[in-house]
């Protein structure tokens, strides 16, 4: 019997990863406290180091301008 694929919240990835940054605990603790594979912290962890300078970003600088609808017709 097939079991279902476990999905993850962005939050519980977050905090996840930021235990694995912190190294207090190896990945194979985290493993066994997470109830995932190693090579899934690794991931997520290389994924939040990636993407970290987004929490930083000018939320104001759209990169969609309004768009003048007069102009358009």
């Amino acid at each position: 019997m097939k079991s279902k694929r476990r999905k993850f919240s962005a939050t519980f990835k977050a905090k996840v990863a930021i235990e694995a940054l912190k190294e207090r605990e190896s990945l194979s603790e985290l493993s066994r406290k997470f109830e995932l594979h190693p090579n899934v912290i690794s991931k997520w962890k290389k994924e939040f180091l990636e993407h970290a300078d987004q929490v930083f970003a000018d939320k104001k600088s759209d990169p969609d301008p309004e768009v003048d609808i007069e102009k358009l017709y």
